[in-house]
């Protein structure tokens, strides 16, 4: 097996993530317009109100921002030319039950008309499946994984 679908799997996974960097920028931006360009009414705790909740939504927002960020910063992290014999951190493992790249935990994503998890590897099931080899099997929620190979 090559690399490929693991190379369109990370490109993949970092439009996602920029897209969500770009949304979450954005909405940061609009909140910090809006509690600027309130205006003081003569109901004074409407207005204090209003402030103290695009705050929070502000704060949110960065909040999800920096998580992003971390995961951008993560999976730049993922060796493409490292051979994995046993799962680890940036394998991409096909077992009987799909294909799940242990790196970050974004869930669901699909590349070239195919369904990939992508997981982390504090993850249940990545916790399961690090260190495993081809051939072996995990067992999560009555679920048996039997790992068939790791790119």
């Amino acid at each position: 097996m090559d690399n490929d679908i693991k190379i369109k799997l990370i490109q993949q996974l970092n439009e996602q993530l920029d897209t969500q960097i770009e949304t979450a920028q954005s909405a940061i931006n609009s909140a910090k317009e809006s509690k600027n360009n309130e205006t003081k009414s003569s109901a004074g705790d409407k207005f204090e109100t209003g402030r103290a909740m695009m705050q929070i939504e502000q704060e949110k927002n960065e909040m999800q921002l920096g998580k992003t960020l971390q995961l951008k910063s993560l999976l730049k992290q993922v060796d493409l030319k490292k051979q994995h014999e046993t799962v680890g951190f940036g394998s991409l493992v096909i077992t009987n039950r799909g294909k799940y790249f242990i790196a970050i935990g974004i869930g669901k994503v699909e590349v070239d008309g195919e369904i990939c998890f992508a997981i982390s590897v504090d993850s249940p099931v990545g916790k399961l499946l690090l260190g495993k080899r081809v051939g072996e099997e995990v067992a999560f929620r009555e679920n048996h994984f039997l790992v068939e190979g790791i790119v």
